[in-house]
């Protein structure tokens, strides 16, 4: 029996052939989707639902950098699975692991908002 793990793929999609069936199909539907999304009423609950998702997709990158990443989010009481859940969501919007990312124009400076944290909770102690 031979091991394929000698055998290296061109890439971890394989050969890409299950990608090019993706993208093909995709390429076809389009033609049927965009009106939908673009002339009638129910585009309008489309773009709505899909704003949302991405706000909370880049509300969860903002609270990966904050909290250190996937330890960092259960420490707080994310499960496991929606942690899993919102990093695939992530890369379906994004096409990148959270950790990977960057917003031009956008950037989490950690230690002043933890600073500022730190700061505002003291003075309300007081």
């Amino acid at each position: 029996m031979s091991d394929y793990r000698s055998e290296r793929m061109p890439s971890v999609e394989g050969r890409g052939r299950a990608r090019a069936a993706w993208d093909a199909y995709k390429a076809a539907t389009r033609k049927y989707v965009d009106p939908v999304v673009d002339k009638t009423p129910l585009g309008d609950a489309i773009r709505s639902y899909s704003a949302n998702r991405v706000g909370d997709a880049l509300g969860f990158w903002v609270m990966w950098k904050l909290y250190g990443g996937f330890e960092g989010l259960q420490s707080i009481g994310m499960t496991r699975s929606s942690i899993f859940r919102k990093v695939g969501l992530f890369r379906q919007f994004f096409g990148v692991h959270p950790d990977e990312f960057e917003l031009e124009g956008v950037s989490v400076d950690i230690q002043r908002v933890w600073t500022e944290q730190r700061t505002a909770q003291e003075s309300d102690d007081e």
